[in-house]
């Protein structure tokens, strides 16, 4: 059985997602009216995707829900708490301009004072709900529920913005994450979206992307639920920071990065990848051997491989705009990474020696190209993939669909099929 994350992993914004920060007006007004009205009814929420996706989400969901389901028993003063903390924050936010440590410490100490009020005000109601789910990672048929809410509203109504946005982005990076992996026949994707959104998605794109199979992330964000380092290869800015050298960036690289990095060389900067990556081989051999490199008789292959002082792979990224030069000019099929460059220079790497040298190709791939790639059977080991991923976009809805055990549910809408769905313990993150 699958694992579901601890809460705490997701670092959830606990005072702000009480205080309904986050969440859409007309669900806080909602749920206003029910305590006002002293209304204190059961219902039967279910959440359900809007297409067939990769489920994920639901762990952040839960951690929500663990932390967000109950009510302030005083809600004047609890906005009076909050209001201050949100005060102290702007505050310490200008003492961190600063660098100010006493004021930063002073600070820091109100506002600790102030979450601790605030909670003591906090009506835990958790334990009063019952929830069902599925696991992140599942995947999910159009409109099937993929977890249920059943409770009183007044406690966890007003999360239906924030469960539905965590649940929406995740499943959308997983999904479109899996279907390139479905494609790729085994070999592995590197996820490179981080450069194309947000920064404060970075978390939950990384974690979606790994649970759909991706086989590395490119930042440490990315990688922080799982636990695991990220990856990358040379970028175009070390090379142009070397004047556009890419062996010596290549060697500078070697020589400073920890040895646990695989050495990826970006080898595209004179739209040469073929003559670029055999004068990085050459001279990087030089670099380390002391001996003169001659093409055809030297054995490369000793300084081919994973760790330091070793070239891993060579990555492909030529721009869609250009041919590289050593590709046949034919038609558009000419420009950027294609099937005739790859193929050329893994003939050229095995006459030489570098059989054991890896290539890792990116730039605009996605379900279609590496189909064709994979179809053409192009001795590709590594796929890297960025802005196509964030293309995908699956939208979820929920809905109630009984009230106190009686059906009641918009027209068009009904009850599930929750045959799927499992229970969710009280302390669901201690489940062996």
């Amino acid at each position: 059985m699958s694992k579901r994350l601890h809460p705490k992993i997701f670092k959830v914004p606990i005072d702000r997602i009480r205080m309904g920060y986050y969440s859409d007006k007309y669900f806080t007004r909602y749920v206003e009216v029910l305590k006002k009205d002293n209304r204190h009814i059961n219902v039967l929420y279910q959440y359900f995707p809007r297409k067939d996706c990769v489920v994920v989400g639901i762990d952040e969901a839960l951690a929500i829900l663990r932390f967000g389901t109950g009510y302030y028993k005083n809600e004047e003063r609890a906005n009076e708490l909050f209001n201050q903390i949100m005060d102290l924050e702007k505050a310490l936010q200008n003492a961190a301009h600063k660098m100010d440590k006493d004021e930063l410490l002073n600070i820091t100490s109100k506002k600790w004072d102030l979450r601790m009020l605030l909670n003591e005000l906090w009506v835990d109601k958790w334990n009063e709900i019952e929830v069902k789910a599925l696991y992140d990672g599942d995947e999910a048929k159009n409109m099937e529920p993929i977890l249920t809410i059943e409770g009183d509203p007044a406690y966890f109504g007003y999360l239906e913005t924030v469960l539905l946005g965590v649940l929406a982005r995740a499943s959308s990076t997983a999904t479109a994450v899996k279907k390139v992996v479905e494609v790729a026949n085994g070999k592995p994707i590197l996820f490179f979206s981080a450069r194309f959104d947000h920064y404060w998605v970075q978390a939950t794109d990384g974690y979606a992307a790994l649970k759909a199979g991706a086989f590395g992330v490119s930042t440490d964000a990315n990688a922080d639920y799982w636990g695991i380092e990220s990856l990358g290869t040379i970028p175009h800015a070390l090379i142009a920071s070397y004047e556009g050298d890419t062996a010596e960036a290549a060697i500078a690289f070697d020589k400073y990065i920890n040895g646990n990095v695989n050495r990826m060389v970006l080898v595209d900067w004179d739209n040469d990848v073929i003559g670029t990556t055999l004068e990085v081989v050459s001279r990087f051999y030089e670099h380390i051997t002391g001996e003169k490199f001659k093409l055809g008789i030297s054995d490369p292959s000793i300084i081919i491989g994973p760790g330091k002082n070793k070239i891993w792979g060579v990555r492909f990224d030529t721009s869609g705009s250009l041919r590289d030069k050593s590709v046949t000019p034919r038609d558009k099929s000419s420009l950027g990474v294609n099937p005739e460059l790859v193929w050329k220079a893994r003939k050229t790497f095995d006459e030489y020696g570098l059989k054991d040298l890896k290539i890792i190709v990116s730039g605009g791939f996605d379900v279609e190209k590496i189909k064709l790639f994979e179809m053409l059977d192009v001795p590709v080991d590594t796929y890297g993939v960025g802005s196509k991923l964030l293309k995908e976009k699956v939208d979820y809805t929920a809905d109630i669909v009984e009230v106190n055990g009686k059906h009641c549910a918009k027209v068009g809408r009904k009850k599930g099929d929750f045959s799927r769905l499992s229970t969710v313990e009280r302390n669901y993150w201690e489940e062996k």
